[in-house]
């Protein structure tokens, strides 16, 4: 696919430190020697390094070029434990805490970003997202401006007239409940963002409801048409217009009819759903009905890119979010 091709190649122009917690994993250490072979990325494995050869061994890969780093043993941990303490010192955290907690290669990782020896993470192979989040929240926190983290998905239709070439980027589909205003305008603006850094195309950001410009009266309504006057204010250079129905967003034609002075009507390539639910709904009837290809979630919001895996991903999977991860990481300021 043309598009990976290009964020893979953006990845390794960038070259970029990524940092993988789960070393021993063996989809992660098939990913890792892609990866390494292929320049994508440098990599940092977290995990014992005698048995991550070991691993490596035994499946036939080649991993020489990463970084092994034990989180138990490493050096650096008083480090890491001083910064911990004092991050987290209004919530009563001891060194001793501390130190334990970076026995665990989730809590190291971020630790690792937060001392600028990494420049991302990926992880969620074969652990819950909330337990890849926590450390991430706690300690690399969200971006300056931004109170919300949110999950982003690209979307890849086969249809070249809809969106940016056929693919579109849908938020929120994996985090947030129930934005309000701030925060649904917040999670536009940095969808915006991150779609501009990965896929590099021009954002056009629909705020989608089920009414278009007032055809219909609802305080779910009033909610999107607040948020995207919300993210006017924090973007004004950005396109993005709202209220506005899927069709409407899309669809040209419907665009002239509803939506005549927008913008963005009619070829939006930026879906922003009101609620998690529809976001999650969308994301997921979209992929099985039309044969989309989803890539995703891209954690955005982050002061630093930390990314989750599904637990039932493929090898592909893990090389093209190093790749996305690494594209968000250059291009941060």
């Amino acid at each position: 696919m043309k598009i990976v091709n290009e964020i893979i190649a953006n990845a390794r122009k960038a070259n970029k430190r990524i940092v993988l917690p789960e070393g021993l994993e063996p989809r992660t250490l098939r990913a890792a020697d892609i990866i390494l072979k292929e320049g994508i990325a440098q990599l940092i494995l977290l995990g014992n390094p005698a048995r991550i050869r070991e691993e490596a061994q035994e499946l036939g890969i080649r991993i020489e070029k990463a970084v092994l780093v034990d989180p138990t043993t490493d050096p650096r941990r008083e480090k890491f434990a001083g910064m911990m303490t004092e991050i987290r010192k209004s919530k009563g955290l001891t060194k001793e805490e501390a130190l334990n907690l970076l026995n665990d290669p989730l809590y190291f990782a971020p630790m690792m970003i937060k001392a600028g020896e990494a420049d991302g993470e990926l992880a969620g192979a074969i652990n819950a997202t909330g337990d890849v989040l926590r450390p991430a929240f706690q300690f690399v926190k969200t971006a300056p401006g931004v109170s919300v983290v949110s999950g982003a998905f690209l979307m890849f239709i086969n249809d070249p007239l809809i969106g940016h070439e056929g693919i579109l980027v849908f938020a929120d589909c994996a985090v947030l409940p129930d934005p309000d205003e701030r925060q649904l305008a917040e999670i536009a603006v940095t969808t915006a963002h991150t779609a501009k850094a990965i896929v590099g195309l021009e954002p056009k950001v629909a705020m989608l409801s089920f009414s278009t410009k007032g055809s219909a009266s609802h305080n779910m309504v009033d909610k999107v048409v607040k948020a995207t006057q919300i993210a006017r204010e924090m973007a004004p250079d950005l396109k993005i217009d709202g209220e506005l129905q899927v069709d409407a967003a899309l669809v040209d034609e419907v665009a002239r009819l509803k939506a005549p002075q927008s913008e963005v009507a009619g070829k939006a390539n930026i879906l922003i759903f009101p609620t998690l639910e529809s976001g999650n709904i969308g994301y997921k009837l979209v992929q099985r009905l039309a044969k989309a290809e989803a890539i995703g979630p891209v954690l955005q919001g982050m002061a630093a890119p930390i990314n989750d895996l599904s637990r039932g991903c493929s090898v592909t999977d893990i090389v093209n979010m190093v790749a996305i991860t690494a594209n968000q990481a250059a291009a941060i300021i």
